[in-house]
């Protein structure tokens, strides 16, 4: 099983409600995340206990510069940002690096899988 962690506790209730439903990633995911997988949303610190949030599924996986993110995209990811220069701010402090324009980022699109309760 294959997990999408998020770093920052105040995704947890954006994953939670459905407001997040796309992550948007540094390089190229494609050998790790495949359209129809089935994954974790967790959150957490990197080497350090997670919390699991909730099952998913890989909608789609987009590979594309920086500066092609859509609007909409970046809403998906983030509902508290509005702009490229945000979002490029956004992922610097997360990688802990210089971000430009014209990385190679991976846009991962998800739907939370509800569990139902036995009855």
């Amino acid at each position: 099983m294959f997990a999408l962690n998020f770093y920052s506790s105040v995704f947890a209730e954006q994953l939670r409600d459905g407001r997040k439903t796309a992550t948007i990633r540094l390089g190229d995911k494609r050998d790790k995340y495949q359209e129809g997988q089935i994954v974790w949303l967790t959150v957490g610190q990197r080497f350090g206990t997670r919390k699991k949030i909730a099952a998913a599924v890989v909608d789609r996986i987009e590979v594309k510069p920086l500066h092609s993110v859509t609007p909409r995209e970046i809403q998906r990811d983030n509902p508290s940002l509005r702009s490229h220069d945000e979002l490029v701010d956004f992922l610097a402090k997360i990688y802990g690096r210089k971000v430009s324009a014209d990385d190679t980022i991976t846009v991962i699109h998800f739907s939370r899988i509800d569990e139902f309760p036995a009855v």
